[in-house]
């Protein structure tokens, strides 16, 4: 019997790739950029949090998070995903879902969302499991991890 999805699950994984693939046959695209930077966590007790963001973001002009202009925050928040709660695994089924207890995007707040789930070796592969809309477009997310390695 091959291991449970779940126990494949646990334990950190870095962002390889994020593209999204356009539902309409049009070119794919990287919100994130071409090497997007980002982790995820599993916990054994049912928890996750995903935070992934585009590289080379400038920093504000003053070192206070609350003293951000407008356009700064507007800029660091349109290249950054951050999002976390409770995961759930059906074994049988071999599907995940993840719920959002915290939120950068407040849309989000208190949805499940089903997630497309493939393990093979240290590389799983997470996409949304119906079309999404991002950047104007309806899309497919297709996003590859890599399990992460002790430094």
């Amino acid at each position: 019997m091959s291991e449970k999805l779940r126990d494949q699950l646990v334990g950190a994984w870095k962002l390889h790739s994020y593209v999204e693939i356009p539902v309409d046959g049009s070119e794919p695209f990287y919100p994130m950029g071409e090497k997007p930077m980002g982790i995820i966590m599993y916990t054994p007790d049912g928890y996750m949090s995903a935070q992934l963001m585009k590289p080379g973001r400038a920093p504000f002009a003053v070192n206070d998070f609350y003293e951000g202009t407008l356009e700064e925050y507007k800029a660091a928040g349109s290249t950054y995903i951050a999002y976390t709660g409770p995961f759930k695994v059906n074994e049988q089924n071999r599907t995940l879902t993840h719920s959002m207890f915290i939120s950068l995007f407040p849309n989000w707040m208190g949805q499940t969302q089903p997630r497309v789930v493939s393990i093979e070796g240290d590389v799983l592969t997470l996409g949304t499991a119906s079309p999404i809309s991002s950047k104007g477009k309806t899309v497919n997310s297709k996003l590859v991890w890599h399990r992460a390695q002790p430094e």
